[in-house]
């Protein structure tokens, strides 16, 4: 299982709503994503909402691309990294 970056680009801003609407909306997405072995694991999102990076562990970029298709989610770049803790503690 790989770990990945997803940029993402939102042109008229990220909109998910707060409270239950958007804890559900954020579950169907990982419900979906769990379908092709692809696990959210969290996103940092720019301060004008417009771009997120989301961090992903997936059998493939392929597999991303997919979930993110089916969830209506766009996909700019995937990128392959490895964590490097500067404490070194894994």
């Amino acid at each position: 299982m790989g770990r990945y970056i997803v940029e993402r680009t939102f042109p008229d801003g990220l909109d998910i709503p707060a409270g239950a609407e958007g804890a559900d909306l954020c579950l169907a997405i990982v419900d979906r994503n769990s379908d092709d072995s692809v696990t959210w694991l969290e996103s940092y999102v720019r301060d004008d909402r417009k771009k997120t990076f989301c961090v992903y562990d997936a059998p493939s970029p392929e597999a991303i691309r997919k979930t993110a298709a089916r969830n209506d989610l766009p996909v700019d770049r995937i990128t392959a990294v490895r964590v490097l803790d500067p404490y070194f503690q894994h």
